[in-house]
């Protein structure tokens, strides 16, 4: 069996120990990124990550495929104070707005709304996390609000767009001399 690399990884649910056992987004990235194997790769902006380590877990494998390019995009985002802040900001913004949507139609959603919304927080981590319970049933529709969310996301504010290096040698391209 060939050795796994990002070229082949397959993306899925969870925490993985090793490329060999699968991949979340975050952990992708991790690899393109030449960091050690990680779902919290230091390149890549806290709240970014957090919301694509959620929504990896929430997806079928059709829509995690959609996730790929992410992987790529989102290392060098680790930003600043002020725009990891932005960040987590939007990702609050973006899930009332999916809350509200979702309590004006269901008394469940609500009840589920008011639970959240406790622990609605600025910090990275529990803004990724309200975000992605705010999406709810994944249809096509939400789909596709999330992965525009994980682009304005990655557009906010002045980050490195500079890709690391990878260690992966191209066959199609001859060794030095």
């Amino acid at each position: 069996m060939p050795p796994v690399s990002h070229q082949t990884i397959k993306l899925s649910r969870g925490r993985h120990s090793s490329p060999e056992h699968g991949a979340c987004v975050m952990e992708l990235a991790s690899m393109l990124a030449g960091e050690g194997f990680s779902d919290h790769p230091r390149s890549v902006s806290r709240p970014i990550a957090s919301f694509l380590r959620g929504y990896n877990d929430l997806l079928d494998d059709v829509r995690r495929a959609d996730l790929y390019r992410f992987a790529a995009q989102a290392v060098g985002t680790a930003g600043s104070p002020a725009v990891e802040e932005a960040r987590a900001a939007r990702l609050l913004g973006w899930a009332d707005q999916h809350w509200e949507r979702r309590s004006s139609r269901s008394m469940l959603d609500r009840l589920r709304m008011r639970r959240v919304h406790k622990e609605r927080s600025i910090d990275p981590e529990p803004a990724g996390t309200y975000a992605v319970h705010a999406i709810g049933k994944v249809t096509d529709e939400t789909h596709a609000a999330a992965l525009a969310l994980v682009d304005e996301l990655i557009a906010i504010g002045p980050h490195s767009r500079e890709r690391p290096t990878l260690r992966v040698a191209d066959p199609a391209v001859p060794a030095a001399p």
